[in-house]
C-alpha cells in the first residue's frame, strides 16, 4: 500500500504516549506535565488541556488513594488521539473498581469520578491484559475556540 509523506512544514504528530510514575501524590503534577508536553505537539493541543489535565489530575489521584497494589507497584498513565477525542488512560495493579457516586454537599471528598462522568465525552474501567489490575479512560472532546465562544455568548447576551 501506498504511504504519503508529511508536508514538509508541518509538524509530526504525536501517537499514543506512555509513561510510568511512581504510585505516589507527588507523581501526579508529573503526570500532567507530561499531558501538557503531549499536547503542545497537537495542533490544538490547547483545546482539551483544560479538561484533559482536570481529569488526568483526578484519575491519578483515585489509582493512588484507592488501589489496593502493593506499594512499589507504578501508575502508568496513556494520551492518544482517537478520533479526533482525546485518551486518557491511566492504569494501576489494584484489583478494585471504580465506583460512581453522587456526594452530598457536606462531603469533603469524593467528587473525582464525578467530574470525569460530567466533563468526559465517555469513560469506563477495563481490566489489564494479563488480568492484573485495570485501567480507567475518558475520552475528552476539544473545546470550542475562544472567537467562537465568545461570540455564541455576545449573541446569546443581544438576544435576551
Amino acid at each position: 500500500m501506498p504511504t504519503t509523506c508529511p508536508h514538509p512544514n508541518s509538524r509530526p504528530r504525536p501517537r499514543a504516549f506512555a509513561a510510568r510514575l511512581d504510585s505516589r501524590a507527588g507523581s501526579a503534577p508529573v503526570a500532567r506535565q507530561l499531558l501538557r508536553a503531549y499536547l503542545s505537539a497537537l495542533p490544538a493541543g490547547d483545546r482539551y488541556a483544560d479538561v484533559a489535565e482536570l481529569l488526568l489530575g483526578e484519575l491519578f489521584a483515585n489509582a493512588v488513594q484507592h488501589s489496593d497494589a502493593p506499594a512499589d507497584r507504578l501508575i502508568e498513565v496513556r494520551f492518544a488521539l482517537v478520533n479526533g477525542l482525546l485518551r486518557l488512560e491511566v492504569h494501576d495493579a489494584g484489583g478494585g473498581r471504580p465506583s460512581l457516586h453522587s456526594p452530598v454537599l457536606e462531603d469533603e471528598r469524593g467528587r473525582g469520578l464525578f467530574l470525569v462522568a460530567q466533563l468526559a465525552e465517555r469513560w469506563g474501567c477495563c481490566p489489564r491484559a494479563g488480568g492484573v489490575g485495570k485501567f480507567v479512560w475518558a475520552l475528552i472532546a476539544p473545546a470550542l475556540p475562544l472567537a467562537v465562544t465568545a461570540a455564541d455568548t455576545t449573541l446569546t447576551a443581544l438576544a435576551v
